[in-house]
C-alpha cells in the first residue's frame, strides 16, 4: 500500500504534534491507504462514543498513570480546564454527526486528567450543551448516555447530588477494595488517595441510581480474590479489571519480549473469574467476562479489549484537538495524534485518518499470526494499544496474547457444562507460541 501523508493543524494555544510523530509506527500511517480502502467499498462505522476532556490535569500521579508517566506528554502544552468554545463547538460537532448518521444512541464520557479538577458546573454546561445541540440537530430521538469517569477524591455530596440531578452516570477508579491494594494511587506529594477516594465513593453509593461501577487496574502483587471480595464490599452495579497500559517496547510488570509464553495476569484474571463465577449467584457485571461470554456465544463485542468490532470512540482535548483514544499515550509521543481540530474538521473526517480506520477492519486489522489463532474471534487481537512495538508499529500480536488466550480457554472450559459445548468454541487443547 502507498504511502499515506499526514496532515497537521496547530490550534491556538494547542499542542500541535510534528509532521513525523507516527515515523515509528508505520502500521498503519504510513501503510494503510484509506482511500483505496473506501474505492474497494470499505466503509467506516460511525462514531458512537465521545470522549471529552474537561481537565488536562489531575489531583493524583498515579505511579502507573498513562496520561502523566508515559512517553507522551503533550499535556504539558495543553490548556489545564476545557475551554468554553471548545466546550460548545464539540457539542456542535456531535450534533453534526448524530444528524449525518442519523444515530439513536451515543455516550458522552467526561474525562481528564481528573474531570472533576475545574469543578462540577464545568461538567454540567458540557452535559446540557451536547443534548440540546443533539436534540436540535437529530430530527428524531437521540439518547445520549453521559459518564464521568474520576478518581473519587472530588465527590463531595453536593457533587454528586448535581450529578445526579443531571442524570450523569460515575464511575470510580479504584484498585481494590484495601488501601494497600491501592499504594500506587498517590497525589504529587506521594501520599495516598485512599481515604479521599472511598469518603467519595460513600456519597455516591447512597445514589446508586448513577453508581455506575469501578475500575480496578490489575496489580499482580495483590491477591486476586481479595481484591474482587474487597472491592464488592463497596456494592458497585459493575467492575472491570483492566490490564496495565503497556507494549514490547515498555513491557508490563512481570513480562517482558523473553516472557512472551508466560501468562501471569492470565492466570490473575483466572482466579477473579472463578471467584465471581463459583459464587453460585450473580452479584456484580465484570464488563471482561462479559464480553468474552457474550463473543463465546456469538454476539459481538462492545469492548475494546476483546473482540473484532470496530472501535467507535474519539477523544477531544482540551485544546479542542481531535484525538484517538489516549491510552495510546504509552506507545509513543503524540501517538493519539490525529492532526485534526473540531473548529477544522468535522468527525466524519477523523474516520479518514489511518489510525482510527485500522481499528475499524477487524480481522484484517490484524498480523498473520493473529489472524491464524484459533481464538481470534474471541480476544480479536487484544487491546491496539498491548500491540505496538516500534519500527513495525501496531501489526502486531498484544504482549499479553499468551494472557488473554489463557483466560478465554479458561473461561470457555468453565461455561462448557452450562451451555453445552455446540455453544462455545471446541476445547483446542494447549496453543504454542512464539516467543518475541
Amino acid at each position: 500500500m502507498r504511502t499515506v501523508p499526514e496532515v497537521r493543524h496547530s490550534p491556538e494555544g494547542g499542542a500541535a504534534a510534528p509532521v513525523d510523530a507516527h515515523a515509528s509506527a508505520p502500521w498503519p500511517h504510513r501503510l494503510l491507504d484509506v482511500p483505496a480502502l473506501r474505492h474497494e467499498g470499505v466503509q467506516p462505522a460511525p462514531f458512537e462514543q465521545f470522549v471529552l476532556k474537561l481537565h488536562s490535569r489531575c489531583n493524583l500521579l498515579c505511579t502507573y498513570c498513562y496520561v502523566f508517566n508515559a512517553t507522551d506528554d503533550s499535556w504539558r502544552g495543553r490548556p489545564p480546564q476545557v475551554r468554553q468554545d471548545v466546550l460548545e463547538r464539540s457539542a456542535v460537532r456531535i450534533g453534526e454527526h448524530v444528524a449525518t448518521h442519523k444515530l439513536r444512541r451515543i455516550r458522552v464520557e467526561l474525562h481528564g486528567g481528573e474531570p472533576l479538577l475545574g469543578g462540577v458546573d464545568t461538567a454540567l454546561k458540557q452535559v446540557s450543551c451536547v443534548r440540546e445541540v443533539v436534540r436540535a440537530a437529530a430530527g428524531a430521538p437521540c439518547d445520549v448516555r453521559v459518564s464521568v469517569q474520576t478518581n473519587g477524591t472530588l465527590l463531595t455530596e453536593d457533587v454528586v447530588r448535581a450529578l445526579a440531578a443531571a442524570d450523569v452516570q460515575v464511575g470510580v477508579s479504584l484498585d481494590g477494595g484495601r488501601a494497600d491494594h491501592n499504594k500506587r494511587r498517590v497525589d504529587h506529594a506521594g501520599r495516598p488517595a485512599w481515604e479521599a477516594a472511598t469518603r467519595g465513593i460513600a456519597r455516591l453509593a447512597r445514589h446508586p441510581e448513577i453508581y455506575a461501577g469501578l475500575l480496578c487496574t490489575i496489580d499482580l502483587d495483590m491477591d486476586p480474590a481479595d481484591v474482587y471480595d474487597s472491592l464488592m464490599e463497596f456494592g458497585p452495579q459493575a467492575l472491570d479489571f483492566l490490564l496495565p497500559h503497556a507494549n514490547w517496547e515498555y513491557p508490563p510488570p512481570g513480562k517482558g519480549p523473553s516472557m512472551a509464553g508466560s501468562a501471569p495476569y492470565g492466570e490473575w484474571l483466572s482466579h477473579v473469574f472463578d471467584r465471581w463465577f463459583d459464587s453460585g449467584r450473580y452479584r456484580t457485571r465484570i464488563r471482561l467476562f462479559a464480553e468474552i461470554i457474550g463473543l463465546l456465544y456469538g454476539f459481538p463485542s462492545r469492548a475494546e479489549a476483546v473482540g473484532l468490532s470496530a472501535v467507535v470512540a474519539v477523544l477531544v482535548e482540551t485544546d479542542g484537538s481531535i484525538e484517538q483514544v489516549d491510552s495510546l499515550k504509552t506507545a509513543y509521543a503524540h501517538a493519539p495524534s490525529t492532526g485534526m481540530t473540531i473548529f477544522e474538521n468535522s468527525f466524519d473526517d477523523v474516520l479518514e485518518h489511518p489510525g482510527i480506520a485500522a481499528r475499524q477492519l477487524g480481522a484484517d486489522g490484524l498480523g498473520e499470526d493473529c489472524r491464524r489463532c484459533p481464538v481470534v474471534r474471541i480476544c480479536g487481537g487484544g487491546n491496539y494499544v498491548h500491540r505496538y512495538r516500534k519500527g513495525s508499529g501496531f501489526l502486531n500480536r498484544s504482549i499479553y496474547c499468551s494472557d488473554l488466550e489463557l483466560l478465554i480457554r479458561h473461561i470457555a472450559h468453565k461455561m462448557e457444562p452450562v451451555l453445552g459445548s455446540d455453544s462455545l468454541m471446541p476445547d483446542l487443547g494447549p496453543l504454542s507460541l512464539p516467543a518475541g
